[in-house]
């Protein structure tokens, strides 16, 4: 079994060079460089089976049980390596079937109806509060922040995140607005004090609506948040904003969301989508997201939307792609996370924790190296919805306080 996994490492353009410690204490060097900056230690035969096997899922579950061990550098260090080099090498052999296999059976995996979405949903966001909050900022803002200009702090960046949105609908004192997805309600709060608008947000997270209620009772906005799948909704609104939930909504229910987007916007209405998305072709999710962390979730490849809306008859009136956005922000969490490691393992316990740390370091690892990126849709029922150039957008930020953005994300002032 080593010289199935050297083998299979060797394959990769790895540098700087990891040093692998097998079970019976034999070790090899695999990679460029003088001396290994890298060294992981493979505790089990079973283990070293299952890596050879499945390396997706493998790797994050032998993190989790303790039985694969980072003794030189962070896990952060090893996955970022590992990801890298993967991603110039792309799937070959015995990996490329795997991943034709997750392609082909993904419609089962994200077959998301109302009670399966709750139940998904429920699986990640019911987690307790106080948990996300040793991590997220301050207004608990759970989605890629946006870094508008050099040395903004996680904090700035989500606010500016939640300005750029805010820009981009365009939106005025009165109108209704509805959050599909509102997490513990910092963005229909902040719609709601910064602009003047009425806010109806929905989830169907329990915990977080708990949290969302409270902050609305205390801010005396106009704001209301209620426990509801967006396929019930009936009543029209000016405007949708949804950010980060659309993750979860399923490859096969994309055209009922769409269809739903359509029915709910009034004649002038505006909806802005911020997801999570692939600048590949359609693929699967990864095997240890989906079972560990978001069941049901996948990220889409911009075809896959763009197809659905097309298909439910909205305009397609603006689309931005946030690069390296998603990775300052998952490093600015996983930072927060590993400071305050010891509270997450008091409330939940040591294989949990190796989970998150897991979890938050592969996704910036990806985000850095790999294909995914952000899409931010904007949409609207008729050509003429909004002005028809996109200066609007800055002038409308510039009144709510954001400055213009940089060249580069994470670039020092």
């Amino acid at each position: 079994m080593h010289s199935l996994i050297a083998r299979m490492l060797s394959r990769l353009a790895i540098e700087p060079r990891i040093d692998v410690v097998f079970p019976d204490g034999t070790h090899q060097s695999i990679g460029q460089g003088a001396s290994p900056r890298l060294r992981m230690r493979i505790l089990d035969a079973p283990t070293e089976l299952k890596l050879a096997l499945n390396p997706e899922l493998a790797l994050g579950e032998a993190v989790m049980d303790g039985r694969v061990v980072v003794e030189q550098g962070s896990l952060y260090d090893l996955l970022d390596v590992l990801v890298a080099a993967m991603h110039k090498a792309r799937p070959k052999g015995w990996g490329k079937v795997l991943g034709g296999l997750r392609t082909a059976i993904r419609r089962f995996h994200q077959h998301n109806t109302p009670a399966l979405a709750r139940r998904n949903v429920a699986h990640h966001y019911d987690l307790k509060s106080d948990f996300f909050r040793l991590f997220l900022d301050e207004d608990m803002q759970y989605s890629c922040a946006y870094y508008a200009r050099p040395g903004m702090s996680l904090a700035e960046a989500q606010l500016a995140k939640k300005r750029h949105i805010m820009g981009k609908l365009d939106l005025r004192p009165g109108q209704r607005v509805l959050d599909i997805g509102c997490g513990w309600g910092g963005m229909a709060l902040s719609i709601a004090g910064e602009t003047g608008a009425s806010v109806t947000g929905i989830t169907l997270s329990e915990e977080q609506l708990a949290i969302a209620r409270q902050r609305g009772a205390e801010s005396g906005l106009p704001v209301e948040f209620r426990l509801q799948d967006y396929r019930h909704l009936t009543e029209p609104f000016d405007r949708i904003v949804s950010v980060g939930m659309f993750e979860h909504v399923g490859v096969g229910y994309y055209r009922d969301y769409f269809r739903k987007v359509r029915e709910l916007l009034t004649d002038d209405g505006v909806a802005l989508i911020h997801t999570i998305g692939r600048s590949t072709p359609p693929g699967a999710t990864n095997p240890f997201i989906a079972k560990y962390i978001f069941p049901g979730g996948y990220i889409p490849a911009m075809s896959e939307v763009a197809a659905a809306i097309e298909l439910e008859e909205l305009v397609i009136t603006d689309v931005e792609v946030l690069r390296i956005h998603y990775a300052e922000t998952l490093k600015a969490w996983r930072e927060n996370f590993l400071a305050r490691r010891d509270k997450a393992v008091a409330m939940y316990d040591e294989r949990f924790a190796r989970m998150w740390e897991f979890y938050l370091a592969a996704c910036e690892a990806s985000f850095r190296h790999d294909d995914l990126v952000v899409f931010q849709f904007q949409l609207a029922r008729k050509l003429d919805g909004l002005p028809v150039t996109r200066g609007y957008i800055g002038e409308r930020e510039g009144e709510l306080g954001v400055k213009p953005a940089s060249s580069k994300v994470g670039e020092q002032a």
